[in-house]
């Protein structure tokens, strides 16, 4: 029952699925509660990749033979997934954008990413991640519906694994009054990162035996080259991460995992 519970604290915190009333109270919250469900953020990850895998599929098999059917595919599943997560993580890209971009004082970033209204560095960090995302996607799906799909399962799991790795190695130096992800950043225990690494192993192999061991290879890299990327730049400009680093770090492992994989069908 713990396991449910904190699956569903994990799902109220990062999705628009309604966790509502009984079930709500049935749940609970605690900051403990909240660090115990950061072992199950991959696992939300699963039902992102249902939700976007079964609306791309569905409009990739509507739209099959025609020229810009992967296109559209791609497309309709990134606006399913942003839907059901509330454009969260997208939302923290703009943030970053805006602060990072906005100046190189640490303490003014700071103060910009904490501002709600978008600037221009946001606003062109989000339509240039989401343009890049569907036009990666499409290119997995030119041909067929699988390595798209593929791409999918494994991005959404194994992205929200790496925000968890910034959360256990750099110190939290948001505004500790407001900040949503204050408790995470407290302590992050090892069994948890266990089980979110657990959450990742079911996805990471149903790739591996569809598309094979190069596309996983390719993809993991590359997704892990962008969370080293994203880990250096905080802890030089930020000397640490806020809640809008973690949604950062998310989006782009997630666009890596794409390139990685759609550079993998080249060489293949």
């Amino acid at each position: 029952m713990q396991f449910v519970r904190h699956y569903l604290l994990a799902l109220q915190f990062f999705t628009r699925v309604p966790v509502t009333g009984r079930l709500a109270q049935w749940v609970g919250f605690s900051p403990a509660m909240l660090r115990a469900s950061a072992a199950h953020f991959p696992g939300v990850g699963w039902l992102v990749a249902a939700v976007g895998s079964v609306t791309t599929a569905a409009v990739w098999l509507a739209l099959e033979g025609r020229t810009f059917g992967p296109l559209a595919a791609a497309l309709a599943g990134t606006i399913a997934t942003v839907l059901l997560t509330g454009a969260f993580h997208e939302d923290g890209l703009a943030d970053v954008a805006d602060g990072l971009g906005g100046s190189a004082d640490r303490a003014r970033s700071l103060e910009i990413m904490k501002d709600s209204r978008i600037g221009a560095f946001g606003a062109l960090a989000m339509i240039l991640a989401l343009g890049f995302k569907v036009v990666l996607l499409a290119v997995l799906g030119e041909k067929m519906l699988a390595p798209m799909l593929c791409a999918l399962v494994g991005a959404h799991a194994l992205s929200r694994l790496a925000p968890l790795v910034l959360v256990a190695t750099l110190p939290h130096v948001g505004d500790t009054a407001t900040s949503k992800s204050k408790p995470l950043a407290d302590q992050i225990a090892p069994t948890a990162m266990l089980y979110a690494l657990l959450w990742c192993l079911p996805p990471l192999a149903l790739v591996a035996w569809f598309q094979g061991p190069l596309f996983l290879l390719c993809a993991c890299i590359a997704s892990a080259v962008g969370l080293a990327w994203m880990w250096r730049l905080f802890s030089r400009r930020l000397q640490g991460f806020t809640g809008d680093c973690l949604g950062a770090t998310q989006q782009v492992c997630e666009i890596a995992f794409y390139l990685g994989a759609a550079v993998s069908t080249g060489l293949a």
